[in-house]
């Protein structure tokens, strides 16, 4: 398995900002994945969203915790996608931000 890819985006945001702006992004979110969207989502704690993508025929289970002054994604790609990880990666870091305005 590989190692998950994880973006942390700084934020001074309240934290009934950054669920409504994550609801409302999630969409957004999943299209930042090849071939990808999100098909389930919910909040495990008011800290801590977990959700799945279908992406290119796989699943792709991830994270969104909500921190001090920042919002860390986690997401963890089967095999097949762990190719397009560093992409991935770079696109999070560049449109997440658009995510929380």
């Amino acid at each position: 398995m590989s190692e998950p890819v994880t973006v942390e985006i700084p934020h001074q945001l309240s934290n009934d900002d950054l669920h409504q702006r994550i609801e409302g992004g999630i969409g957004k979110l999943g299209a930042m994945i090849p071939g990808g969207e999100v098909v389930e989502h919910h909040w495990e704690t008011d800290r801590l969203m977990t959700f799945t993508l279908q992406a290119l025929g796989q699943r792709v289970a991830a994270k969104i915790e909500l921190l001090e002054g920042r919002v860390r994604a986690e997401i963890d790609l089967p095999p097949m996608l762990a190719l397009f990880a560093d992409k991935i990666r770079a696109k999070l870091a560049k449109d997440g931000p658009s995510l929380l305005k």
